[in-house]
């Protein structure tokens, strides 16, 4: 029977647009059409049971040779990546699923995406894993024994179609259309904070931050030329409770993780000269001051969704409202199945303070309402997915996380006009198909500036994960050390990945020389337009485990696209050991190609007219080579090294002049300078015939003496070196209104001149240059 002319089940099989996926579907699985667009409509998977329970494993048919890239959780806060073929590659608490389908006769016939959602329905969650057999299971529960149910139509949602970027993105709109829980990133106000660089109190202070430490970690960082405009005051802020270290007592980094919240203000650390001033709050002196002293315009702090990792202290002193009971996580097979967790061994025997439903409103609404009147524009949420495992009794995982999630939206709209918030620890499905207003998510787990595993899985999960989360909110790539080892590939990761830009030095210990080629003085930062993720040749690669792949991230800028190129091997997460560990302490030396079609979404930044032709920018080596259409440049990167391609579309003005700006060639996202970009012809006549190839010292000097045939006006934010390519060497340059020198090589078509530190903020300088 076929249910969409793209999706069915035919005799027992799964096809895709003529393709089988899985073979073997049982007769309890039922397919329901989605209300799609023509051929691209979806279709919802769905299954009956014969008896009501909480926790339901449905098999759905046989996966086998077929390539497939899913993000699942492989600890209860964080997802990332695993690649495979076969239905028992299918990880635990997979949450998010693509596979590739190809015609093996016909190898012109496009290749067919077909993305898997899990999704929620009614008090329930549904989640992918794999069996021994080879079969893919959805797995569904509500976190309450006293919540049952047999049956689920809208359990997984697949979406099929030729492009798996737009697959993606239409199967998550449909789904916004379809649940009308959440909305799409597209749809939500993106905080200011994005575009200004930022430091954050975590590594270098730990939960040891002070009011004294934040002061001197702005005043360092701002006098070696890199002002932080944006400051997150991590952890360690709050009141908790004093309890004795005991033995049982779980303390990682100084965070105490049974710890409760005894009060909704700021510890004495932050209580001018450690005395309680009720006139004037010491977190308002500490704001205050960043704002005024150090100009910093926004101002985060940190609080668990559960106000601390142990929750509220039940009836402490002035919180008696919010009718906190202790309570036990249970956490779903599915996690445990994966990695333990020592945060939830320490609940487990001490409980969780938890603030009634019904006045989690309240909770959220006076912290952030007293936060707001310090001065503090927004809030990182963190440790979120510790609410699913508190449902019991509370209606199931999925009723207690939207609670809350809709309550922290309220509480943050009513007291935080910039939509000040970061969602932290909180890839769970109950929680991203329940943001209405959540923009920005942090995309991985931690940057750990002390575990030589963590630095290469960091950035390829963030890729990875960023197909799925960032359909709903802008990723966000977490803090990193600028001294340190591994500071410039975090750093180039960053400054491609479309993510804010922030760093946990402790002060006094930073490269300036380093984050100079992120931040420009005026302390903003040049961001890319997108989340970053993987170019379509990496998808059902494994750049982390595979001993052959690269990883490249693309990107847009205003006018350009970019591919950044990591060295990603030898470290990732193991289902055996079930932590991340290394598994090649010396992986090799790898070489692949990168081209302008790498940039999905490049011929919407280079416009109607563009023949394909690039210039590419290549930021480590310097090298300038203009690309015919379809031409690839080599690449080759040991371990932990990096290089960032841009792709700049050629603008050919007339058969013999072509241009494509650059931007600034010290800066990692050097093509993100460029704001503006246009052509005006300005004579009529025929040009002179005259090849840039043609190197003759006559030509050239000839060329000097003609009349311009064009002028093209470029809008640049920052300072420094700038580039720009030319066929033929320029007449005139100004910068702002004054003619400036250049130099020009002809070997290239590289055309340079220097761009003064502006005086204003955000300037944008006006550049002509006359061909």
């Amino acid at each position: 029977m076929t249910v969409t002319p793209g999706i069915s089940i035919n005799d027992g099989n799964l096809v895709v647009h003529g393709k089988t996926i899985l073979t073997g579907v049982p007769d309890n699985i039922v397919l329901t059409p989605g209300s799609g667009v023509g051929l691209v409509a979806g279709a919802f998977i769905g299954a009956t049971a014969s008896d009501s329970k909480s926790l339901h494993v449905f098999p759905i048919g046989v996966l086998d040779g077929l390539r497939f890239m899913c993000c699942f959780r492989f600890k209860l806060w964080w997802m990332t990546q695993r690649m495979g073929t076969c239905g028992k590659d299918v990880p635990l608490e997979t949450q998010f699923m693509l596979v590739e389908s190809k015609e093996e006769d016909d190898p012109n016939a496009p290749t067919i995406y077909t993305v898997f959602l899990p999704l929620l329905e009614g008090q329930f969650r549904a989640v992918l894993q794999g069996n021994d057999k080879n079969e893919i299971e959805i797995c569904l529960e509500s976190g309450d024994n006293t919540v049952e149910t047999d049956r689920g139509l809208y359990l997984v949602y697949m979406h099929a179609g030729t492009n798996p970027f737009e697959v993606i993105n239409q199967a998550v709109k449909a789904l916004e259309k379809h649940m009308q829980t959440f909305l799409h990133r597209e749809k939500k106000k993106l905080p200011s904070f994005l575009d200004w660089f930022g430091w954050c109190t975590w590594d270098a202070f730990y939960t040891d931050v002070t009011a004294e430490g934040v002061k001197e970690g702005l005043k360092s960082l701002s006098e070696g030329g890199t002002p932080p405009r944006f400051l997150i005051i991590d952890d360690g802020w709050q009141q908790i409770e004093n309890r004795p270290k005991e033995s049982d007592c779980v303390v990682q980094e100084g965070a105490q993780f049974a710890s409760r919240l005894t009060g909704i203000k700021e510890n004495a650390k932050f209580q001018k000269n450690g005395q309680n001033n009720d006139q004037i709050p010491g977190l308002k002196h500490v704001v205050d001051e960043a704002k005024q002293h150090h100009n910093v315009k926004c101002v985060y702090v940190w609080h668990a969704l559960a106000g601390y990792w142990g929750g509220v202290k039940p009836a402490a002193a002035g919180m008696e409202h919010y009718d906190t009971a202790l309570a036990y996580p249970v956490q779903s097979p599915g996690v445990l199945g994966n990695q333990p967790d020592i945060v939830m061994d320490s609940l487990a025997v001490h409980g969780l303070g938890l603030v009634h439903p019904k006045k989690v409103f309240n909770f959220y609404n006076e912290l952030h309402a007293y936060l707001a009147s310090c001065g503090v524009d927004g809030v990182k949420v963190d440790v979120q997915n510790i609410i699913e495992t508190l449902g019991a009794g509370h209606g199931g995982r999925v009723s207690l996380t939207r609670c809350y999630v809709q309550a922290l939206e309220a509480s943050i709209a009513r007291n935080f006009p910039d939509n000040g918030c970061i969602a932290c620890m909180c890839h769970n499905t109950d929680g991203i198909y329940s943001t209405k207003q959540t923009a920005i998510v942090r995309a991985s787990d931690d940057f750990y500036p002390r575990d030589p595993a963590s630095h290469t899985i960091h950035i390829s999960s963030v890729a990875y994960n960023t197909l799925f989360l960032g359909e709903f909110m802008q990723p966000d790539w977490d803090m990193f050390h600028s001294l340190h080892p591994a500071a410039e590939y975090h750093a180039a990761a960053r400054a491609i990945g479309g993510c804010a830009i922030y760093v946990s030095d402790k002060p006094g210990n930073h490269n300036f020389e380093l984050l100079k080629k992120l931040v420009i003085p005026d302390g903003s930062v040049l961001r890319s337009q997108l989340p970053g993720r993987p170019t379509r040749d990496c998808l059902f690669a494994d750049p982390a485990r595979d001993g052959i792949s690269l990883l490249k991230i693309w990107n847009v800028n205003k006018c350009s696209g970019v591919v950044g190129v990591f060295n990603c091997q030898g470290a990732g997460w193991c289902k055996i050991t079930k932590k991340t560990r290394i598994h090649d302490a010396s992986p090799g030396t790898l070489t692949g190609s990168v081209c302008a079609d790498d940039v999905d979404s490049i011929t919407q930044v280079a416009g109607a007219d563009w023949n394909g032709e690039t210039v590419v920018y290549a930021y480590r080596s310097g090298e300038v080579v203009r690309l015919p259409k379809g031409a690839s440049v080599p690449v080759t990167l040991e371990v932990l090294e990096y290089e960032l391609f841009h792709f700049c579309p050629v603008n050919e003005i007339t058969k013999n002049i072509s241009f494509a700006p650059i931007g600034l060639l010290d800066m990692f996202n050097s093509s993100g300078a460029v704001e503006q970009f246009e052509v005006q012809v300005t004579s009529d006549e025929k040009p002179e015939l005259f090849d840039g190839e043609v190197s003759s010292e006559l030509t050239t000097s000839l060329s000097d003496n003609r009349s311009p045939t064009a002028t093209i006006t470029l809008k640049v934010r920052g300072c420094g070196r700038f580039g720009a390519y030319s066929s033929q060497r320029p007449l005139k340059c100004t910068v702002g209104n004054a003619e400036t020198h250049f130099d020009y090589d002809l070997a290239t078509g590289l055309v340079t001149l220097t761009l003064p530190v502006p005086q204003e903020e955000m300037y944008r300088w006006p550049i002509e240059i006359q061909v």
